[in-house]
């Protein structure tokens, strides 16, 4: 009798045991899925996490919290514990979504699934406003980015020399990571500069006798002499046909990057006499590189210039930003003085 009533006690224990241990295991998987897999991210649009090189954890919590991109900041720090998210942060732009789980989102994190940021550049005359443009889109700063292209290596490096390594950035929209650095940058540059160059812009700038690094730099003057698209061809032309016949470009553009004042409304005859090999009324031929970093559009219209005998130009006296052509020196005179009058009328003396 008493050897029953010890294995009834026995059984009772054991059940007892094993619905404990059934609740405790209900209560743990309950926990864990709701910290892993229920959603903990509230936002009524997607933001973006960006995560600095070299970050510990702490920097990534701090900016969760100070951006309110999750409703349980301790569950998403007990998941980030159980992931073993906290020795692995990575730096890098993240795009967080409304309704992401802890487990989805600091997945993404490990795994540094990164969303491409889209850098555009234009309008750009100096390395130096290149780096301060580029570095408000990318974690590199203008400081890194003007040193890579300053340094004696880094034109050789990509096939160019100090004057003509403007030349390799093309101005347009690009998609990269956040966290690419100067070289990272160059790199991929360099890489759009070889796509651009296809074999029938190749073919077009051998048939004008131009190299690649020539052609930006006459279309960096193109561009510029004028913002009006449909005339830039004719100005090409312009210069093509002086450099055929040994004849100073005599463009005022390269006169204002030589004086380093690009606000210069009219050139004087003391502008004239700098001394640079950007002095295009000294010096024959092109200068050694690009006044700045010409546009698609200007560089096609050197390339697609179309056969005419002009060698002048000179603004019309509308002020509406086009220009007058001639093919003679008496022409061009006419038209040159007709524009200083106006000009005058306009009191714009500098």
């Amino acid at each position: 009798m008493f050897e029953k009533f010890l294995k009834l006690i026995k059984n009772k224990y054991f059940l007892s045991v094993a619905a404990l241990a059934v609740v405790t295991f209900f209560i743990f998987g309950v926990n864990y899925y709701t910290r892993m897999y229920r959603s903990n991210v509230d936002i009524k649009k997607d933001k973006l996490l960006y995560i600095p090189t070299g970050s510990e954890f702490n920097v990534v919590l701090d900016s969760i919290k100070k951006n309110n991109l999750v409703v349980d900041i301790e569950s998403f720090v007990k998941a980030s514990n159980s992931l073993g998210y906290t020795n692995r942060v990575k730096p890098g732009c993240y795009k967080i979504r409304s309704g992401m789980s802890n487990r989805t989102l600091i997945r993404m994190l490990i795994t540094a699934t990164q969303s491409p940021v889209k850098i555009t550049f234009n309008n750009i005359r100096t390395p130096e406003q290149l780096a301060a443009k580029i570095a408000t889109q990318i974690e590199a700063d203008s400081l890194s980015i003007i040193r890579y292209f300053r340094s004696m290596e880094t034109p050789n490096n990509y096939g160019f020399n100090e004057y003509t390594l403007i030349s390799m950035f093309i101005p347009n929209t690009y998609e990269v990571y956040w966290n690419t650095d100067a070289k990272t940058f160059f790199d991929r540059m360099k890489k759009e500069y070889t796509l651009f160059w296809t074999k029938d812009r190749d073919e077009k700038a051998k048939i004008i006798g131009l190299k690649r690094e020539e052609v930006s730099t006459l279309a960096s003057i193109v561009e510029e002499e004028s913002n009006k698209r449909d005339e830039r061809p004719i100005i090409a032309g312009v210069y093509l046909n002086r450099l055929k016949i040994n004849m100073p470009l005599q463009a005022d553009p390269t006169i204002k990057f030589a004086i380093n004042d690009f606000g210069l409304k009219r050139v004087l005859t003391k502008h004239l006499e700098v001394k640079s090999p950007y002095n295009t009324y000294k010096n024959y031929g092109l200068p050694p590189g690009p006044i700045c970093c010409p546009s698609i559009s200007s560089v096609d219209a050197v390339l697609n210039t179309p056969n005419h005998k002009y060698l002048y130009f000179c603004a019309k006296d509308d002020f509406s930003g086009y220009h007058v052509f001639a093919k003679t020196l008496a022409e061009h005179n006419r038209n040159a003085l007709a524009y200083q009058k106006a000009l005058n009328r306009e009191r714009i003396y500098r």
